[in-house]
């Protein structure tokens, strides 16, 4: 085994089709520049911007990819939406039609696909092969490193169209459109009627009617409904 002092590569003599082996998620490549660009993942470097909708990505196969969903290049004809490759728009016409042919034997659920169902099978198993870093903290899926990730490198990939705020995820920026810019309250008490914009906060204010209060101070006796 050789070791590249200068980053996180290993480099296998004996095995002839992927002899590159990234150290941090065990990863094999058949070329050090692949190898280089998927070490990016784990970087948190995120080089390459959407001129669209500024989200930005690792690599420029990533983007390349990313720029099929603004084209329609793969778009379901039954609901609309664009994906970026035809696998992954194979994979969501699966959905409508409602098959699921991986089984998990253990749990016996089921997916769409053999990726989920790998990624499934690590909750029960403990794998987590994607590693910080930064902080070690593992994962087992290599998108919720790359999530991860941002909490180090202070990255915020996602725009609000409508006020230019920046956020670490795609849900924060649902969530922040619906919080501030929306009128929109789809979530309602079932005793008093009153709507929200969140859910979190239909959360909060069933518990006046429940009288429930989870959180409690360790210094008294005293329970709160939220966490002050």
């Amino acid at each position: 085994m050789k070791t590249e002092a200068d980053s996180n590569v290993t480099e296998h003599p004996h095995d002839d089709k992927r002899p590159y082996l990234c150290t941090v998620c065990n990863k094999w490549f058949t070329r050090n520049t692949s190898l280089t660009r998927h070490r990016q993942l784990h970087s948190g470097e995120n080089l390459y911007s959407c001129t669209h909708c500024e989200k930005h990505f690792s690599s420029w196969t990533g983007l390349y990819v990313h720029m099929n969903i603004h084209s329609g290049r793969y778009k379901c004809t039954e609901c609309g939406k664009c994906c970026g490759t035809r696998y992954d728009l194979a994979r969501h016409r699966q959905s409508h039609l409602g098959q699921k042919p991986f089984e998990y034997t253990v749990c016996s659920k089921r997916f769409t696909v053999a990726k989920s169902l790998v990624t499934h099978s690590r909750i029960h198993t403990g794998q987590k092969p994607y590693k910080c870093h930064v902080c070690d903290k593992a994962f087992n899926e290599s998108s919720n490193l790359n999530r991860h990730m941002r909490v180090h490198t202070g990255d915020k990939p996602y725009k609000c169209s409508l006020c230019s705020k920046c956020f670490t995820t795609s849900s924060a920026v649902q969530l922040h459109k619906r919080h501030v810019h929306s009128n929109r309250r789809p979530y309602h008490c079932p005793y008093w009627g009153k709507l929200f914009k969140i859910n979190i906060q239909l959360k909060y204010h069933v518990r006046i009617h429940t009288v429930a209060k989870p959180y409690s101070y360790r210094h008294c006796l005293d329970c709160f409904r939220r966490l002050i």
